[in-house]
């Protein structure tokens, strides 16, 4: 007999034609396999117990790194045959195949990238079947060479006889190379090359031993690195960047490494080993230190290229070669001015970068990747939605952008595209989303962004809407995110009640929303209580300064302010003047709800964090000193009509603690108990079954845990996320759930 098997998921770039082809001959069968737009195509000819038997295989043991979503098999007639094949790929209309994301480099290769016998000995390019670059080198579908950013590297005579062999694990690598056809490296200062091949990554060592700063061109952009044991070199590249206090990842050379710098359990090293590689925000070792100041939690993270293995002889910072409001660099040109007065040494290399990819971040949560930041290692992969809707290309929000395309009942979100503040970032927007489309072959029948009329992302989407003729769907911040959980969590249990705590949104009452409980049923997420609403005295202009957040807190919650409290000794009479008029005539005030708010006011009382130079700063600085095990503080509740949550006890309390001399870390942890005890209460007054917790506060490990222990006490189940983000990275999922009438 003869079948033909159309295999789609993510089935191209990951070995499968190799796979397939040793499998055909293991069973003794004819014909062929290839890459077509969709996936891969195989017509296989023989026996029919042995055909059966090929097709079991086939989706039992799949090669590591791939996914099979689905096979549709059809019967054809026999013809004559007499090997089994791989044959040129095919270029179909229709839907694309899903995308294989970046692999960190495999053991196999780390063996030959270290042996002197090796021809690819200390080569920064090495890779396999099994490893390297995929998502940031492909153009177009299929995934072949001619497709991929490799296509200006033909292949020598060694090299194509891998590639042409079925018993190498080089059999139809595209990226494969070596020194004498591969890409090369280089070292350039002072505009000029200064060393080139192995020589340039000693003496990028070099640069870096002597506290230098270097532009390193990695898999997905530039790094900006220097020695995280120098405090001069790092204060040095904060004094450069103008990244005052917020955390810079490291990488290390191994696990060992990360052990000495941080408590690495079993489960943060399967993840820090893992072959996405991602950042791990794990719990430090010292008290203080310039990497991560005022955090007990450092960013680490392990060589992922081969480039970095050569380079990784100690702790190196690693953060995005990019200024605080741009998009990372990615290729030579680029990085040259956008970079020229950060770096003082750039290592270099020929092969390009087609799609800009930061590094992933994730907390280990339940013995879980939880995600921070998804990008790297995981863009483009799916996220398999309940059922087919319309085609959606979504935007995300303003912070922490990404794009999300649907196609049938799968979700494609982009890699992390950075916060939409300036012309760079909106061009990237463009790149993201044209290469997201054609990829997948979708031609979105809608586009959605936020509510927030003033955001630049939904500028953006509706001029995009407008081209295409599409159109424009406003689905508010918290709602998506509560749709973005439920696609995250694949829930299917009936009605659920989400917890969406964050920093800003805007409601649908004109108010900044972010203290918020929705129940979510099939086709309906309705807001049933809030935190009650505080002015808040000048906008943005107050998230930079807890201190007139607390102060605002502190009006609304009819408590005075007294001069000895941390907040009223940070601001300065003038300015408390200021705030008051504001607060009393109501000028320039904004109702909010945020629960991100409170953080910031409880941070300033306690006198942990007053002003803050990146966003999140003061609850992550509040989380850091938190205690454990400390009672709740109090707060009200209002029954009628959506419950609203008083926070005037709680605060009370906090000023009672302030003025009693009670540490900062007893009051932190009070504070964390007393949100968990928030969430504990509205579930029991609703009598939820489920509970989701979702939006960037939870962020916070230790709220998560405090939260998911009071409802798993009381039998209550919990959701999380565990492929997109809780923070505004998962929006744009949500956002496409929603306005392809999905949920």
């Amino acid at each position: 007999m003869r079948r033909r098997l159309a295999v789609r998921g993510v089935v191209q770039g990951v070995g499968f034609r190799p796979f397939v082809y040793q499998l055909a001959v293991r069973h003794a069968l004819t014909g062929v396999v290839g890459n077509d737009t969709a996936g891969v195509f195989i017509e296989v000819q023989g026996a029919a117990d042995r055909v059966a038997a090929f097709a079991a295989e086939l989706t039992a043991r799949p090669p590591p790194l791939a996914r099979v979503d689905a096979v549709d098999a059809a019967d054809l007639p026999t013809v004559p045959e007499t090997h089994f094949v791989i044959v040129a790929s095919q270029t179909t209309a229709g839907r694309g195949s899903s995308v294989p994301a970046d692999v960190a480099t495999c053991a196999d290769c780390l063996r030959e990238l270290f042996d002197p016998a090796d021809r690819r000995f200390r080569y920064p390019f090495i890779n396999c079947t099994h490893c390297g670059p995929r998502f940031t080198i492909i153009r177009r579908l299929p995934y072949d060479r001619p497709a991929t950013t490799m296509a200006g590297f033909p292949m020598c005579a060694a090299c194509e006889r891998e590639y042409l062999d079925p018993a190498d694990r080089r059999f139809h690598a595209q990226p494969v190379a070596c020194p004498a056809c591969g890409p090369r490296v280089w070292l350039e200062a002072g505009g000029a090359s200064v060393a080139a091949g192995d020589a340039a990554v000693r003496e990028a060592g070099r640069v870096l031993a002597g506290g230098g700063l270097l532009a390193v061109k990695g898999i997905g952009g530039f790094h900006l690195a220097c020695d995280a044991g120098t405090a001069a070199a790092v204060a040095k590249l904060r004094e450069r960047k103008g990244r005052t206090d917020k955390p810079f990842a490291v990488m290390v050379p191994d696990i060992d490494a990360a052990k000495r710098i941080a408590e690495v359990g079993d489960d943060e090293a399967a993840v820090l080993t893992s072959p996405e590689r991602p950042i791990v925000m794990v719990r430090r070792r010292d008290a203080g230190g310039v990497i991560a100041p005022g955090l007990n939690t450092v960013g680490l993270m392990l060589p992922y290229s081969p480039l970095h293995h050569l380079l990784v002889d100690r702790p190196l910072v690693m953060t995005s070669g990019n200024r605080g409001d741009e998009p990372i660099a990615r290729d030579n040109a680029e990085a040259r001015w956008r970079l020229a007065d950060l770096a003082d040494a750039f290592l270099m290399h020929d092969r390009d970068i087609h799609t800009a990819c930061d590094d992933s971040v994730v907390r280990v949560f339940a013995g879980h990747e939880y995600p921070v930041r998804r990008s790297r290692g995981y863009a483009p992969l799916p996220v398999k939605l309940p059922r087919a809707g319309k085609a959606v290309l979504a935007v995300g929000g303003e912070l922490k952008a990404t794009l999300c395309v649907t196609a049938g009942d799968h979700a494609y979100l982009s890699q992390h595209v950075g916060d939409v503040e300036s012309p760079d970032t909106l061009a990237a927007l463009d790149r993201t989303a044209d290469h997201l489309l054609a990829l997948f072959g979708v031609a979105p029948e809608v586009v959605a962004c936020d509510l927030h009329p003033g955001y630049l992302s939904a500028e953006w989407a509706a001029r995009f809407a407008e081209r295409r003729g599409v159109p424009l769907v406003r689905v508010q911040h918290h709602r998506a995110h509560v749709a973005s959980l439920l696609a995250d969590a694949n829930w299917h249990g009936g009605p659920v009640l989400v917890a969406c705590f964050d920093g800003t949104g805007y409601g649908t009452d004109g108010a900044v929303w972010g203290g918020e409980f929705f129940l979510a049923d099939e086709g309906r997420i309705e807001r049933v209580a809030h935190l009650k609403y505080v002015p808040l005295p000048g906008g943005d202009a107050a998230v930079r300064k807890p201190y007139r957040v607390a102060l605002a807190h502190l009006w609304a919650a009819g408590i005075g302010w007294d001069s000895d409290l941390p907040s009223t000794t940070a601001c300065g009479d003038a300015e408390q003047r200021v705030i008051r008029r504001q607060l009393e005539r109501n000028v320039n005030c904004v109702p909010t709800s945020s629960m991100g708010r409170l953080f910031d006011a409880v941070a300033s009382l306690a006198g942990v964090c007053q002003a803050v130079s990146y966003e999140g700063q003061a609850a992550m600085e509040l989380e850091a000193v938190a205690g454990d095990g400390a009672d709740p503080y109090p707060f009200g509740v209002t029954r009628a009509g959506p419950l609203v949550l008083d926070t005037a006890p709680l605060l009370a309390a906090v000023v009672a603690d302030v003025s009693g001399r009670t540490p900062a870390p007893r009051i932190a942890a009070r504070f964390h108990a007393a949100v968990a005890e928030m969430v504990r209460v509205v579930a029991g007054s609703l009598a939820a079954p489920a509970v989701g917790l979702t939006g960037g506060v939870f962020q916070n490990v230790t709220l998560l845990q405090l939260v998911a222990d009071r409802l798993r006490a009381e039998g209550v189940a919990v959701l999380t996320h565990l492929q997109v983000p809780c923070n505004d990275g998962g929006l744009s999922l949500g956002q496409a759930v929603v306005a392809g009438g999905i949920r």
